[in-house]
């Protein structure tokens, strides 16, 4: 029985995949640097090092990163303070899962900082009874690290939770840890070897509450 609910943030309830996206093109190409959806896919769902090392793979050892990450993340910040573009579904989702009295928490790869104010300024903060962040955890996506604390912050069983994610890194987070994940894709649809992992994939956010009923 699903007593939990996980969710991720960017991508899962939060529409700034796009808005990250655009800001690392404007960035770059000041730089004078070439970069594409592709290659921005490849940072979905991975920690700070892990999407530094993305840019490193791709334009060199010596590519600005310092620079462009921090500038790109004012850029980002600036506009989610004026408004935070949320996913089909959510509000609804939400109240559907305080009504029935399931446990909610947010696992993001995202910072403290962040994600309090990104949740605040979206007004769906007080839904979630936790929230863990990527800098509270030694291990980020792909590795389960984050899943199982927050399995343990909500004191369920791995089994009695359910993760919600976009990204591969996050199903495959979820599934080495034993914990069923429903995956709603963003800007990439998940390759069959991750496919296979998830427990359902579906449109939007719209479609987990058929999917929570049916398995009462």
């Amino acid at each position: 029985m699903i007593k939990a609910v996980i969710f991720d943030m960017d991508g899962l309830m939060i529409d700034s995949e796009r808005v990250t996206y655009e800001e690392y093109v404007k960035k770059l190409s000041q730089l004078g640097y070439s970069f594409n959806e592709p290659t921005y896919r490849q940072c979905l769902g991975k920690n700070k090092q892990g999407i530094c090392q993305v840019f490193y793979d791709n334009f060199g050892q010596d590519f600005p990163m310092k620079e462009v990450w921090d500038d790109v993340h004012v850029a980002i910040d600036e506009r989610l303070e004026q408004e935070v573009p949320i996913k089909k579904g959510l509000t609804e989702l939400l109240h559907y899962l305080k009504e029935h009295n399931y446990k909610t928490i947010v696992a993001t790869s995202s910072a403290r900082n962040r994600v309090d104010k990104i949740l605040n300024n979206a007004g769906i903060y007080q839904f979630f009874d936790d929230i863990i962040c990527g800098d509270e955890v030694t291990h980020g996506k792909p590795h389960p690290e984050i899943f199982l604390t927050a399995c343990q912050k909500l004191n369920v069983d791995s089994q009695q939770a359910i993760v919600l994610e976009d990204s591969e890194a996050g199903i495959q987070a979820a599934y080495s840890g034993n914990i069923k994940v429903i995956c709603v894709p963003d800007m990439k649809y998940p390759e069959p070897e991750f496919k296979k992992k998830t427990t359902l994939i579906v449109n939007s956010l719209d479609d987990v509450i058929p999917y929570l009923e049916s398995i009462k």
